[in-house]
């Protein structure tokens, strides 16, 4: 097949980051695959797809001119000569949904989060019933889809965007006596609730400050939320809590830390508290997205309520106190990770839904 892979935009992490992998998946099914992007956005995904030989280009138009942008969509899916449109992201999924419609081609769209604005769940329940098939990236947002979209379960396939490596860095123990290093990775987004983590600090250094003085918090990441967070660490004279900015290789962040947390609102897969169990972390949890499954009590991890920095605080002093336990969930969470979302189960995850939508294309082609 030849497949048009579009998406919202070039922003680093997220959705974007895992595309290589994904379309490399796609060329070993032996299908020849073509990047689009919407948006520019932070532009560091583009880099990425460079490197991994990716042919790739972003239409113009941007976020402002939608007209120029779907006529510049259209023309690529007709140069192209497209079987399929495989889409990822509301505005790249309504996009999509309606040329595929437009030029009856079949479409392909990912759902990547258990939440969605009014606005766009509105839009996509008016354009998904055009998809021919959609996939999940966990069996949370399987269920999000049909609850919330409205889409039959027969027409959702899983594919987690997750793919946990075996020779990925692993961190080490913290020794007795070191600074207890704590770290998150993700968009400066309120969604992320990086102020619970903040508060988290400020509880901690007022209840216990002998522990605090032994912790160090980064957050690494950039967006919209800075300048409030900035402002907040300084109104409560913080100094163990720091805005890394946006991290490079978040492999070798991951390494460097003794325990990860994910304070969020809401989450699908949540890649980047995945990548930190493969890194042997603990992880410090909302019951949000996949990490309800896959962070469990006492094994991997804690989960704590969402918007609760008192809890959070105390789960971060629990591991702090008792570092050789910390580093025991480390392991256990990268054995679970490799176990789930190792290379064989994505390979094969990603080969049955390309199965399903060949079959789909090839009845379309016979018409």
């Amino acid at each position: 097949m030849r497949i048009v892979y579009l998406i919202n935009g070039l922003n680093g992490g997220g959705a974007a980051f895992p595309v290589p992998a994904l379309v490399a998946t796609m060329q070993r099914r032996g299908h020849t695959v073509r990047v689009l992007a919407l948006m520019a956005q932070d532009g560091r995904a583009g880099a990425r797809f460079t490197d991994a030989g990716l042919d790739w280009a972003l239409l113009p138009g941007g976020a402002v001119n939608v007209v120029r942008s779907f006529a510049a969509l259209l023309h690529e899916l007709r140069r192209e000569r497209t079987d399929l449109i495989w889409t990822s992201l509301t505005r790249a999924c309504v996009f999509g949904q309606i040329a595929g419609r437009l030029l009856g081609i079949p479409v392909l769209s990912w759902q990547h989060n258990a939440f969605l604005r009014p606005g766009n769940r509105l839009l996509l329940r008016l354009t998904g019933r055009w998809a021919s098939r959609w996939v999940a990236d966990s069996q949370t947002v399987v269920d999000f889809t049909e609850r919330t979209l409205g889409v039959d379960r027969k027409r959702i396939d899983l594919w987690p965007i997750f793919r946990a490596v075996d020779d990925s860095p692993q961190a080490r123990p913290c020794p007795p006596g070191g600074r207890f290093r704590i770290g998150s990775l993700g968009r400066l987004h309120p969604n992320k609730r990086y102020q619970d983590l903040i508060d988290a600090a400020a509880w901690l250094r007022d209840r216990h400050p002998a522990a605090a003085a032994r912790m160090e918090i980064v957050i690494g990441g950039e967006g919209p939320e800075r300048e409030a967070l900035a402002a907040r660490i300084e109104a409560l004279a913080l100094d163990n809590v720091i805005l890394a900015g946006f991290i490079e290789q978040p492999g070798v962040f991951l390494a460097g830390l003794h325990a990860y947390v994910q304070p969020s609102h809401h989450e699908g897969m949540c890649i980047a508290a995945h990548e930190a169990m493969q890194a042997a972390l603990p992880v410090v949890a909302t019951p949000v997205g996949e990490l309800a499954r896959t962070v469990i009590n006492g094994e991997t991890g804690h989960l704590i309520p969402v918007g609760d920095p008192a809890a959070l605080a105390r789960a971060l002093l629990a591991l702090a106190d008792d570092r050789g336990g910390a580093a025991r969930m480390g392991q256990q969470s990268r054995t679970r990770v490799l176990a789930l979302y190792g290379n064989a189960a994505f390979e094969r995850n990603g080969f049955a839904v390309l199965a399903k939508i060949e079959a789909v294309v090839g009845a379309r082609a016979q018409r």
